[in-house]
């Protein structure tokens, strides 16, 4: 049996930094493709997460490396859902 125990103080905070990083990479440089065309934006968006996505499943067994994927799942779902709330209050 394994006796160590799941730091989840430090792995919840680990992922809240990296959720925070990546909605704010996602928002800024979404912004920035809207201005040339909204549909470059989305399928860009598309793009980056579906040749990631493969690489953090991998991660995601991996003690250390979860909480990376566990932060980069949040800050994308985020980050789209905080550049709809944009893009609608304009």
């Amino acid at each position: 049996m394994n006796d160590e125990s799941t730091p989840w103080g430090t792995g919840l905070t680990v992922s809240a930094f990296v959720a925070a990083i990546v909605v704010a990479a996602i928002v800024v440089l979404s912004l920035g493709m809207i201005r040339v065309h909204p549909l470059v934006a989305i399928v860009l968006n598309l793009i980056a997460v579906g040749g990631l996505a493969p690489t953090l499943w991998g991660w995601r067994d991996i003690p250390v490396r979860r909480w990376f994927v566990l932060g980069a799942g949040i800050g994308v779902a985020g980050g789209w859902v905080t550049l709809v709330g944009l893009l609608a209050a304009r």
